[in-house]
C-alpha cells in the first residue's frame, strides 16, 4: 500500500537510481502518472515530458477498458472488443482521438515534445490493470530509444507479464495476486486535475 503517488514516485526512484547521470528522458502518461514522472524526472536529474495515450472504454460500461489508442493513432483492443458493437467501439475510438488531439493542444504550450530517440526513456503511470494504456504508449516509442523502460507503482500480473514483451525493462513496484484495481495500494488516490499536469510539465527539473 503507498501513501499517495509521490510515495509510489519515491520508491521507484530508488528502484530506477542506476539511471542517474544518463538524462534519462521520463515520460508520464496524463494525468495520475505526471506527478510521479515530474518527481522522477528531479530524483533521476532527467526531463519530463508526456506520452498520450487513452483508454479505450467498453460501450454501456464505461469504467471497463477495452483497449487504448496513442497520440499518433495507433490502437490496440482486447480480445474483449469483440463482444461489443463495432460501431459503437469505433464511435469510442474516434472520441478518444478528439480528446488525445485536445490534451497536445493544452499541453503543447508549456512543454514541446522532446525527441526520445538515442535517449534512455522511461514510461511511468500510477498503476496498469490491463497493460493495454502502458502497452500502447511503449509501442508508440518502439525502436526510438536506446532502452526503454516501463514503470509504474502497481499492476496486475497479467499486465506485467504483457508489458515485458513490449519494453527492455518493466519496474513494477507491486504486482499481487490479488489485484482488483490500481486505487485500492494507494490511500490517496485524489484525482490529478489538468491545471497540476499543466503546473508540473513547466517546472523545469531540479
Amino acid at each position: 500500500m503507498f501513501r499517495d503517488r509521490l510515495d509510489a514516485a519515491k520508491q521507484l526512484a530508488q528502484r530506477l537510481e542506476h539511471l542517474k547521470g544518463h538524462n534519462p528522458l521520463i515520460l508520464a502518461i496524463p494525468r495520475g502518472g505526471v506527478p510521479m514522472g515530474r518527481h522522477l524526472a528531479d530524483a533521476l536529474e532527467g526531463e519530463l515530458d508526456v506520452v498520450l495515450v487513452r483508454k479505450i472504454r467498453a460501450p454501456g460500461s464505461p469504467e471497463f477498458a477495452i483497449g487504448a489508442v496513442s497520440e499518433d493513432g495507433s490502437l490496440t483492443l482486447d480480445d474483449a472488443a469483440s463482444h461489443f458493437p463495432s460501431d459503437a467501439v469505433e464511435r469510442e475510438v474516434d472520441h478518444q482521438r478528439q480528446l488525445l488531439k485536445e490534451r497536445r493542444a493544452r499541453y503543447g504550450p508549456v512543454r514541446p515534445p522532446i525527441p526520445p530517440e538515442g535517449r534512455v526513456v522511461v514510461v511511468v503511470d500510477d498503476g496498469s490493470a490491463t497493460g493495454a494504456t502502458m502497452e500502447a504508449a511503449l509501442k508508440t516509442l518502439s525502436g526510438r530509444p536506446k532502452r526503454l523502460i516501463a514503470a509504474m507503482g502497481v499492476g496486475s500480473p497479467s499486465a506485467v507479464a504483457r508489458l515485458e514483451a513490449a519494453a527492455d525493462e518493466v519496474a513494477c513496484l507491486e504486482a499481487p495476486q490479488g489485484f482488483m484495481g490500481v486505487g485500492q495500494f494507494y490511500a490517496d488516490f485524489g484525482q490529478v486535475e489538468e491545471e497540476e499536469v499543466v503546473e508540473l510539465l513547466s517546472r523545469s527539473s531540479g
